[in-house]
């Protein structure tokens, strides 16, 4: 990991062709949605997604699938990304608590029972999907009874799938499931993930071994936010992707002599989200 983070370099911001990207998780159909009809009536960019290169040609999406999905459905033949590298010292890959709430304790335990390929046990598993601890304190291991990876995915994406339709989800860093219960009081359960490494994502990403929407965190130091980029510049078919990279680098020179752009080196909360 790089030592110092104050010295974060500027972000390399470009426009590349919108089947170029590749997921490393399951899209989120409701926020898609959403999205869709948000994008339809918007004039800027505001945050672009996070993409680091597989190779020469395609890049992994880190961390903005359902902005790339939605810019796919609405025909757009490039998007504006921000590319970084697992190996520039400026990515920590980390993982999301599930807070499960506003469900009943009793009908998620038989929910699970009835998934064929899961095991589950009384006890901490380093080889388990996930850990799930009740608000009662019992601790829970899911073990797959497959062995590959795309089999391990698919489960996990089954059983993330059953609490995202019928329960409140919540994402969390915290992992103090007392901290949890004061925060999210109708909380009946938090899951914890196993950790991924950079790996697991290309994989998942190349193979179409999705992970479950949600869990896979990508902080990055020396994140572009607010960039509010024109959109009109990246619906054009007839405008090559030169061109419009050269627009970009034009745009961003302006933004830098207009001192339109500031650095934040310290960890924030937002609270317009």
């Amino acid at each position: 990991m790089h030592n110092s983070r104050l010295s974060a370099p500027p972000p390399d911001l470009r426009i590349i062709p919108i089947d170029s990207l590749l997921p490393h998780e399951e899209h989120d159909s409701q926020r898609s949605k959403n999205l869709v009809e948000k994008f339809k009536h918007a004039d800027v960019m505001i945050n672009p997604p996070l993409v680091a290169p597989i190779n020469a040609t395609q890049y992994v999406i880190l961390d903005g699938a359902n902005r790339c999905y939605t810019f796919k459905q609405l025909g757009y033949p490039h998007i504006l990304v921000q590319v970084v590298s697992y190996e520039s010292g400026y990515v920590d890959l980390n993982t999301w608590n599930h807070i499960i709430s506003d469900w009943e304790l009793g009908e998620f335990i038989e929910e699970i029972k009835q998934l064929d390929g899961i095991e589950i046990h009384d006890e901490q598993d380093s080889s388990a999907l996930a850990h799930v601890i009740l608000n009662n304190g019992q601790v829970l291991s899911l073990r797959a009874i497959v062995q590959s990876t795309h089999e391990r995915n698919t489960l996990l994406r089954t059983f993330v799938t059953i609490y995202q339709q019928q329960a409140r989800l919540y994402r969390t860093a915290i992992n103090e499931p007392d901290e949890l219960w004061l925060l999210y009081p109708q909380a009946i359960a938090v899951v914890l993930f196993p950790e991924y490494a950079s790996a697991d994502i290309i994989a998942a990403a190349k193979y179409q071994a999705f992970l479950p929407p949600g869990i896979s965190r990508h902080i990055i130091h020396g994140r572009a936010l607010k960039v509010n980029y024109p959109l009109k510049d990246l619906q054009s078919e007839t405008t090559s992707l030169l061109e419009k990279n050269q627009r970009l680098q034009q745009w961003l020179q302006e933004k830098l002599a207009q001192r339109n752009v500031r650095y934040y080196a310290e960890a924030t909360y937002q609270f317009d989200e």
